[in-house]
């Protein structure tokens, strides 16, 4: 996502409700979205489509929202898209503090190529961890560069962002070093082969070694 995509939304409180109304909205380049949190009451707003859209590409994005006058930081904590089309019908927001530690998934960005012959398995895509509302990492990165097959990296390995703590279970498995199946079921096959070879073989010395005889 472009850094220089604006945080700062303007958004339009709205009294209407209902699928109709939404898909006018939407029809409008509008999204609707519902802010809540911090003990207040639902906010239900309308948020510029086109801006909106390239912000949530960011997992945890934070909207510097401007409703009516009033400035609201806020959380996307869920997109919700047509099965479909993928067009985004609706959007809830979570109030967030400066300074106040928030509980959010963050995704797994796996760099790096493992041992020649291995594959990193991703077991894990994302892990939870605290963090400043403010200061939400895009993603926690792990290097795999050279990792040999059998290695195992756990939650806990894992090198996280400077304030940043873990909430996943420490012991919960990220990625594992293997060797493909279809590598395995090669080297079996060309195993087996040389063995019949050799066996082959044998049995055609021990037949020559019984007509000299």
């Amino acid at each position: 996502m472009s850094k220089d995509i604006d945080t700062k939304v303007h958004a339009e409180v709205r009294s209407n409700f209902g699928k109709g109304f939404a898909r006018r909205l939407r029809a409008a380049g509008k999204i609707p979205a519902v802010i809540y949190g911090h003990g207040t009451d639902p906010v239900h707003v309308a948020l510029p489509g086109h801006q909106v859209g390239l912000l949530v590409r960011r997992a945890n994005a934070l909207l510097e929202l401007d409703i009516e006058g009033d400035a609201q930081l806020t959380l996307v904590k869920d997109v919700q898209r047509d099965p479909v089309h993928q067009i985004i019908e609706h959007i809830d927001l979570l109030v967030v503090k400066k300074g106040e530690k928030i509980q959010v998934d963050v995704p797994v960005h796996v760099v790096g190529e493992p041992f020649p012959g291995t594959i990193a398995n991703l077991d894990a895509t994302s892990i939870s961890l605290e963090v400043e509302a403010t200061h939400i990492p895009e993603y926690v990165t792990l290097d795999v560069e050279g990792l040999e097959e059998g290695v195992h990296i756990t939650a806990g390995e894992l090198t996280l962002p400077e304030g940043a703590a873990l909430v996943t279970d420490a012991e919960t498995l990220v990625v594992a070093i293997s060797v493909p199946a279809a590598t395995i079921a090669e080297t079996d096959e060309i195993e087996a082969d040389d063995e019949a070879v050799a066996e082959d073989q044998a049995e055609d010395a021990a037949e020559g070694d019984s007509t000299s005889d």
